[in-house]
């Protein structure tokens, strides 16, 4: 049983870890040419993300990179960059390396229409042929948009895994937040894609919005149950009103406290645990039969900036306004607002703004924060030969940082083992081996709280 009141003291800004260095560390002195030239000599299969960015109206605790407009004009102009991006980097890397994975985020992806998303789907086969066999094809989608001729699309063309938007049932919530979406809507999208064969289905909740109480997110669980998801994202939500405008919205006075934050995430694991679903990395439950319980178990369980991953050691090249790359040795964005980004491609480049470039010491220690988000677990002695290193040696004042969670972490000859209390502490003990936080005060509004 896990002792929640035992970490509360514990909360402090910190990064999520879905990348090592974190976005903060990006920069210009990774440069274009650099970014090509990783491109052109990866051997490794391929990844792709597209972010479709466009939303009607703003979800106040959004922390995404949205363009709000109701134009269609303006979807159609972005397909007609996005598809030119396309060509574009279909002249700079081997599009005849296989994709095994491939994800549709936004924004609301289903804000497009059927026959735009058919038209996206079709020019990227078109640029990349050859898709795996079991590549997993993945969509996150809107309740309140989507209909029966956009579910069929996705799935004549492949996708095999949904992910719905929910964040909360309780009325009061979903006004406050400015997203009204009522159980029997986002049941009827559900569905549609059942009804249609796909087997894997995502929902994503939050916790820690405005008005939120245990007794009302119970009610929220009890109604997820009813959609029998295989999978739940339930994320602690990250209060950031300094970088987005949106969050200035709520009073933070209705914001739960932490011991109530605290409640909901306890019941939620007691609840989810007790109806067959088990905790993956952190913020994450599937059932046990989910290939992502199998790869925890496997210890083969990777994180990315798409969350929880069974596909490992490929290249993520992202398309799209904002998107990110990943690759062995670098990670790379797209530029963040329209206007630079049309430009770029305009020039016939793509439009890459900025990256970071990894050193031997970002990779081992990317190596090390991945391991432990991810399986909560690491092999000390996998890390030492990849390496080349005597990890208590280089790590030495990591490991004195370490000391301060002695009760939720055991360090034996040849693991480091999160015990289960430390788990929710996952995002602090990563931060043991960052090396860039010590550049970072605590009082610099850069990360959310960790509880």
């Amino acid at each position: 049983m896990k002792d929640y009141k035992a970490f509360v003291k514990y909360s402090k800004a910190g990064p999520r870890y879905t990348s090592y260095p974190t976005a903060v560390e990006f920069s210009t002195k990774f440069s274009y040419e650099e970014y090509l030239k990783c491109l052109k000599e990866s051997k490794r299969n391929l990844s792709l993300y597209f972010h479709l960015p466009f939303c009607r109206s703003a979800c106040y605790f959004c922390g995404c990179n949205v363009i709000y407009t109701a134009k269609e004009e303006s979807k159609k102009r972005y397909l007609k960059y996005l598809f030119r991006e396309l060509e574009i980097l279909s002249s700079l890397l081997d599009t005849q390396k296989k994709v095994v994975q491939m994800h549709f985020g936004g924004g609301t992806p289903t804000f497009f229409s059927a026959e735009e998303l058919e038209s996206l789907i079709l020019k990227i086969k078109s640029i990349f042929p050859y898709f795996d066999e079991e590549a997993e094809l993945s969509c996150e989608i809107d309740p309140r948009f989507f209909n029966d001729a956009q579910a069929d699309v996705l799935v004549q063309n492949g996708f095999n895994r949904i992910s719905f938007g929910v964040q909360d049932f309780d009325e009061r919530v979903q006004k406050e937040i400015h997203r009204i979406q009522p159980f029997d809507l986002t049941k009827e999208a559900l569905l549609k894609v059942r009804n249609r064969g796909i087997k894997s289905v995502n929902i994503d909740l939050i916790y820690g919005l405005p008005f939120q109480n245990l007794q009302s997110f119970k009610q929220t669980l009890d109604k997820i149950l009813l959609l029998d998801p295989d999978r739940l994202a339930i994320f602690n939500y990250a209060h950031v009103p300094w970088l987005k405008k949106n969050m200035r919205k709520f009073d933070e006075n209705t914001l739960p406290s932490p011991d109530v934050k605290l409640q909901i995430l306890e019941y939620c694991e007691q609840f989810l645990e007790q109806n067959h679903y088990k905790m993956i990395g952190m913020d994450h439950f599937a059932k046990e039969d989910d290939e992502l319980f199998k790869a925890l178990k496997d210890n083969t369980l990777h994180r990315n900036f798409q969350g929880y991953t069974t596909k490992g050691g490929v290249d993520l090249v992202g398309v799209g306004l904002t998107s990110i790359g990943e690759g062995q040795n670098y990670y790379a964005q797209n530029f963040k607002d329209l206007k630079s980004y049309e430009e770029a491609i305009e020039r016939g480049v793509l439009p890459f703004e900025r990256g970071v470039l990894l050193s031997d010491d970002d990779r081992l220690r990317k190596a090390v924060i991945m391991a432990l988000m991810a399986n909560f677990k690491l092999d000390i002695k996998e890390i030492e030969r990849e390496f080349g290193i005597d990890f208590r040696a280089y790590f030495k004042e990591d490991l004195k940082a370490l000391k301060e969670y002695d009760e939720f972490v055991s360090i034996e000859d040849d693991f480091i083992k999160v015990n289960e209390t430390g788990t929710m502490l996952i995002r602090n003990i990563a931060m043991c081996f960052d090396a860039y936080l010590k550049n970072i005060s605590e009082e610099k509004k850069v990360f959310s709280k960790t509880l």
